[in-house]
């Protein structure tokens, strides 16, 4: 277990009793702060004319419960229909004891279009809907007064838009849930100096034994300097200063001593603190922060991913972070701990955070239990289809939302690896597309954003950059031998690819050039023990993969010969099974909706606890 002081949830104490008082970025705390998460004014806006008809200056008619969108249940509203806009309004009053300092207000992500007024001025536009954002209040409003809060969110049903699984039809249908439109993570403010630390990018270099920070500023000054101390339970570890005017974002490195070296793991998820201060030159630290460091590494040998030097195989399940009365939020901080502890406690050690850009407290608490994380954007929503024809709409928005969620959790160590699409299905042809550009544009985006990491181009079927760093496929074959058969082949470097290799079939990918491969969706079998399946076949209200078990003992078998064919597999470096919990209709989770128990995870954790073949190799070599 982490040493992190953090552990604890960072609450603010004048507002214990609101919806998630806990603060929103631990991976990047200061002690000043205010969360706006509780009542605000509120209204839909079905005809987008709210501007025209003068909401940014009046008060709104009902009320919500920030930080729930309008759809859900938490939220008081609870109306799951399209809306085309929505408008927040709130009163706050800026803390006499912030005087002298720039009052910031954070937002950690609206769907999807967001303009905020503050005071009756504009002071940010956001587009996209998984992301966070920042408005800066200077001159706009001042400790000791009151701050007029607008926000209007805007949520098309029509065009591009990066949805994730939100669904495009007023009802949920197979894998596609109720929407979410405006606020759905928590708002805040904070004090800051006119000279102040931007989000830091910690990067682990495992070889050299040290962390590389590099620092950036709200404006460089003559005579300022950066502090930065890293520490550990025994005390201080290693300490250095940067002179603050010199380069744009200032960069240092922290050595670690040897014997004070202790890696993050699975096994021993260590984390150091990092405390930071920028000095001013008469010696008053203008500005304070500490963040966490995790020192580990993820490479690459041949076919295998490794961690820390040491292959580890990946035995990882779909999370799709959904609950039934938050929707996208989490109804409480305990709640995103939970999801990871029935995880670990079914025998994965990690998860594909699927089509959702997730809240930075699901990942501190990721990085503290060590559980393994690939970060995945919620792309779908830009158009799919096999045809020849181009009919993906990935516009340069897409890009721009993926590279703020790289930068802002670039600095958590249980992220192991990227992949910004997922399912872009397309025929491969002798003619250029749009998926081609942005797959490949993205793949350059990520990869010029984070070189220590590895990037997988698209998960599943349309893989568009040759030179990806991992290869995958998915794979919802029930039958274990059949499954067993199609995943055969990777000694030869012939792995399955989608589509399946069917007469008709055409090609979707570039060739498979021997990267680390794994099946990152497979299993998701339907499995509702509470409802009989039909005498005529049909699926009654749920949906999963394949045919329904008869009961418990032939999902457990069914479970158990799937994922032994990729333990077994001694070129197969990891896997992900569909998934973690039902959602709404889609009932293939281990655990139900509400999280309760509906089959028996001791037997699901001892179908995975084994060695995989591609540990027993290497311990035998070791």
């Amino acid at each position: 277990m982490s040493t992190l002081s953090e552990e604890r949830p960072h609450i603010d104490p004048q507002n214990a009793d609101v919806p998630r008082p806990e603060y929103p970025r631990p991976g990047f705390v200061r002690d000043d702060w205010l969360t706006l998460n509780g009542t605000w004014q509120f209204a839909f806006d079905p005809g987008d004319s709210g501007l025209e008809r003068g909401l940014v200056h009046a008060e709104l008619p009902g009320t919500i419960i920030v930080p729930f969108c309008p759809e859900s249940e938490l939220s008081g509203i609870g109306d799951t229909d399209f809306h085309a806009a929505v408008w927040y309004r709130r009163t706050v009053r800026i803390p006499e004891d912030w005087q002298g300092r720039r009052p910031v207000l954070h937002f950690g992500a609206v769907d999807h279009d967001a303009t905020v007024w503050v005071n009756g001025r504009e002071v940010a536009r956001h587009s996209g809907g998984f992301t966070s954002f920042s408005a800066d209040l200077a001159g706009v409003a001042r400790a000791g007064e009151d701050a007029v809060i607008v926000v209007r969110a805007r949520d098309t049903r029509q065009g591009p838009q990066a949805r994730g699984k939100q669904s495009d039809r007023y009802d949920n249908y197979t894998c596609l849930y109720t929407r979410t439109t405006g606020i759905w993570q928590t708002v805040w403010l904070e004090p800051v100096a006119d000279t102040h630390l931007g989000r830091p990018r910690i990067t682990p270099d495992l070889a050299a034994g040290c962390f590389h920070l590099e620092l950036p500023l709200s404006g460089n000054r003559k005579g300022h300097h950066i502090r930065a101390r890293l520490t550990d339970e025994q005390g201080t570890v290693a300490e250095g200063s940067v002179a603050a005017h010199l380069d744009l974002a200032p960069r240092l490195v922290l050595a670690v001593p040897e014997a004070r070296r202790r890696c993050w793991s699975p096994e021993d998820p260590h984390l150091y603190e990092i405390h930071l201060e920028v000095v001013d030159g008469d010696g008053t630290v203008v500005d304070s922060a500490r963040c966490a460091a995790g020192l580990r590494s993820v490479t690459i040998e041949g076919k295998q991913v490794l961690l820390n030097g040491h292959p580890v195989f990946q035995r990882l399940v779909l999370d799709q972070g959904w609950y039934p009365d938050g929707l996208m939020t989490a109804p409480s901080d305990a709640a995103l701990v939970r999801d990871i502890e029935l995880s670990l406690a079914a025998g994965f050690n990690g998860a594909r955070l699927h089509q959702k850009v997730f809240e930075e407290r699901f990942l501190h608490h990721a990085d503290r239990l060590g559980y393994l994380v690939w970060a995945e954007f919620g792309d779908w929503g830009a158009g799919t289809g096999a045809s020849a024809g181009d009919t993906h709409q990935q516009t340069i928005g897409f890009a721009a939302q993926w590279l703020e969620a790289v930068e802002r959790d670039h600095s958590h160590p249980s992220i192991i690896g990227w992949c910004p699409l997922n399912e872009t299905r397309q025929e491969l042809h002798d003619r250029r597309t749009t998926l081609d550009d942005a797959t490949r544009a993205l793949f350059l985006a990520t990869k010029a954003a984070d070189t220590s990491r590895p990037v997988l181009d698209t998960s599943g079927y349309s893989h568009r950059v040759p030179e990806t760093d991992i290869y995958d496929s998915h794979c919802y074959e029930q039958d274990p031998d059949a499954f067993r058969q199609l995943m055969a082949g990777l000694d030869k470097n012939e792995p399955f690819i989608n589509p399946q290799d069917e007469p008709g079939d055409t090609e979707w990918s570039v060739a498979y050039r021997g990267q680390p491969y794994f099946c990152s969706e497979f299993g998701g079998i339907w499995w509702n023990p509470d409802e009989a399946a039909p005498d005529d076949g049909s699926r009654n209200t749920s949906w999963g993969y394949g045919e329904r078990p008869r009961d418990e003992e032939e999902f457990h078998h069914r479970f158990a010969g799937l994922t032994g064919v990729l333990l077994d597999d001694p070129d197969m470096f990891g896997y992900c099974y569909t998934q973690l919990t039902d959602v709404f209709q889609e009932e293939n989770g281990i655990y139900r909706f509400d999280r309760s128990v509906k089959l028996d995870v001791t037997r699901v954790r001892a179908a995975q606890q084994r060695p995989a073949a591609c540990e027993s190799a290497a311990e035998g070599v070791e």
